[in-house]
């Protein structure tokens, strides 16, 4: 993808840092990102989406202790994570400090995995904050788990692919799960079947 390429994380990072965009992979697709902390650079790929405003973006981190730094972890929430992080689960989690506002949703919480995929984790540790997760494609689009299915006109002069390997595994997206009153409700069920994410809570009784 020519100049709009960069081939390490420390670059993908310092890019991130100055409020600009990044392409990169994950577990299962390819992803749309930027620093979780700036609400111009959420803007930005929300835009560059063409994504419905009211609909919050999700956010990737590397390590338990980015966990522990940003997010309140209890309950069944911390059984699940526990069970399938790093992985393709998604939890919907009260925050420890703020965010952009296009990462959350009406009650403030946020949409949170620890991403099992070596770049998109180091990368977060890179910038030290979270990293926004959404699939680098026009909304309503197939996602990309190859760089030739990457959508080109994702990409200018705000945004860079950051081209190493393992290419993404494809399959299923994340599953997605939220604990409104403190009891599990899976919103979506993906790369983690329904039948997992139960066993899990079940066995807590």
């Amino acid at each position: 993808m020519g100049n709009t390429t960069v081939h390490t994380i420390i670059e993908a990072g310092a890019w991130l840092r100055q409020g600009r965009l990044v392409i990169y992979p994950t577990e299962t697709f390819y992803a749309l990102g930027c620093r979780a902390d700036s609400s111009a650079a959420c803007a930005a790929v929300v835009r560059a989406k063409g994504r419905p405003q009211d609909k919050p973006l999700p956010v990737v981190v590397g390590d338990w202790d980015m966990v522990q730094e940003f997010f309140l972890l209890a309950g069944e929430a911390e059984r699940l994570a526990q069970r399938f992080w790093p992985g393709a689960l998604t939890l919907v989690l009260p925050l420890r400090r703020s965010f952009a506002p296009q990462v959350q949703n009406a009650s403030g919480q946020v949409a949170v995995r620890m991403t099992s995929h070596p770049a998109a984790a180091a990368l977060s540790r890179e910038v030290g904050v979270p990293v926004v997760t959404t699939s680098a494609n026009r909304s309503g689009e197939a996602a990309a788990s190859r760089p030739e299915g990457l959508d080109r006109s994702l990409m200018g002069p705000e945004v860079v692919f950051l081209d190493v390997l393992p290419w993404p595994a494809g399959g299923l997206a994340s599953t997605i799960v939220a604990f409104p009153q403190g009891r599990a409700e899976i919103l979506r069920e993906g790369a983690v079947p329904r039948q997992a994410v139960e066993a899990v809570l079940q066995s807590a009784w």
